[in-house]
């Protein structure tokens, strides 16, 4: 049937009364009285409306010697004595980097309520949203640093230079933490070089890094950090290679169809055991018990069967590349994955460790749709800004918290909040003040 509408939804009665002529019984002429109701439940849409707050501050003076005049001081605001409130400037940054709805998108937005807001004050409204919110990325990446496991990926984003205008190629890197540090960070570069994750993660001394096989990364893994590949890169290139030699590129696909049914009968398998465990204990359990659950059946199944599938994997590879011509689409694919084997299959050694970095780029995808609706980022100031306000709406998603009303709240209070309790208004922790 049809799902409930939310309960924290506003209700508004709309009444459909009878008529006073047809309250007579026909039989006896005596007024019916009211026995029940049927109720039906509408969802309807009220356009959004802008209001003006009015912040009054009477002042106050001795009415005898009419001095010693005193007033209410002033409340803290986002933006001191600025125009937006806090709701205001969340909706800004929320119709922009949740819903890609460029800045000149929401010029006519607002002009259609009579309100002239150039984009160039809506771009400095961003930057300073984005400078008050930063404590909060700052926050994330800590706890992203505490993770066993840290996935990463970048993807090009265009660059414009303010003063002159040309455009070039920058980069937006992600990185994603595991299931107890589970938030999401961006940076942004000028350039695809090596500064900027290692300067990301210069506090990440001891775990795993899942990454593809960008060299930038080579500094990273000789610190320490132990790298895992991802199965869905080498994948994709067979896949690209099935034109040009199909017979062999739907063999490699094979072997790693394989291995990820190992996958699917391992999560089918946790569901199960997940269930048993509630209908046990009469009541969901906790994270770190299921979590612990789902590792352990993970990394038993992978020794089980998914080491073997590897193995023969591994042989088919080597006889592949002996025949294939090491600069064709499937010497290419056999060359890749033969060079970065140890990493493709470091996965099994933990139940913990994911076979690909699908979840790392499916969080991309927020940038692949951005940048088609707001096409640059203005400058190393405009990269900033995108980068911080993506990784605090992204994050809030991550834990499933509307990211209006969370920016919204915090932006009320992150001027006044103290910087040593910042954690405090993490998404996974956070409550409405």
């Amino acid at each position: 049937g049809r799902r409930a509408l939310p309960a924290s939804l506003p209700r508004k009665e709309v009444l459909h009364d009878l008529p006073a002529e047809q309250l007579p019984c026909p039989d006896c002429g005596e007024t019916r009285r009211r026995i029940g109701e049927e109720v039906r439940e509408q969802l309807e849409y009220v356009p959004a409306s802008m209001i003006v707050l009015r912040h009054v501050r009477p002042k106050y003076a001795c009415s005898s010697c009419e001095s010693n005049v005193v007033i209410a001081e002033r409340l803290p605001e986002p933006i001191e004595k600025g125009l937006p409130g806090p709701g205001l400037l969340a909706q800004v940054a929320v119709s922009k980097y949740v819903e890609h709805m460029p800045l000149y998108r929401q010029e006519g937005f607002f002009r259609r309520h009579g309100i002239e807001l150039p984009r160039s004050t809506t771009c400095d409204w961003m930057a300073a949203t984005a400078d008050l919110l930063e404590p909060i990325r700052k926050a994330m990446l800590r706890r992203i640093l505490l993770s066993r496991v840290i996935g990463t990926d970048d993807t090009p984003v265009k660059c414009q230079d303010p003063r002159t205008g040309l455009i070039t190629e920058a980069r937006l890197w992600e990185y994603l933490g595991e299931a107890d540090h589970r938030f999401v960070v961006f940076d942004f570069t000028p350039d695809h070089s090596a500064e900027g994750p290692t300067r990301m993660l210069e506090g990440y001394r001891s775990g795993y890094l899942q990454a593809d096989a960008y060299s930038v990364y080579d500094q990273i893994y000789a610190r320490g950090i132990v790298e895992v590949g991802c199965m869905a890169h080498a994948r994709r290139k067979f896949y690209d290679a099935r034109k040009a030699d199909p017979e062999r590129s739907h063999v490699a696909l094979a072997w790693i169809k394989r291995l990820y049914e190992v996958e699917d009968a391992a999560k089918e398998e946790i569901a199960a055991a997940t269930a048993r465990l509630i209908a046990a204990a009469g009541a969901p359990a906790e994270a770190s018990i299921e979590r612990e659950l789902a590792e352990g059946i993970f990394h038993r199944s992978r020794q089980e069967r998914s080491v073997a599938i590897l193995d023969g994997f591994e042989a088919w590879l080597e006889s592949a590349a002996d025949a294939a011509l090491p600069k064709s689409p499937l010497g290419e694919a056999v060359g890749y994955a033969r060079n970065h084997w140890a990493a493709l299959k470091r996965y099994v050694d933990a139940g913990y460790l994911s076979i690909d970095n699908n979840a790392v780029e499916q969080l991309l995808r927020t940038i692949a749709l951005g940048r088609k609706n707001w096409l640059h980022v203005g400058g190393a100031r405009g990269g900033r800004t995108a980068a911080i306000l993506i990784s605090v709406a992204q994050s809030c998603k991550l834990h499933r918290v509307e990211p209006w009303a969370y920016i919204r709240d915090v932006l009320e209070r992150v001027s006044t909040h103290p910087a040593s309790r910042v954690d405090e208004l993490l998404p996974d922790v956070w409550k409405p003040g």
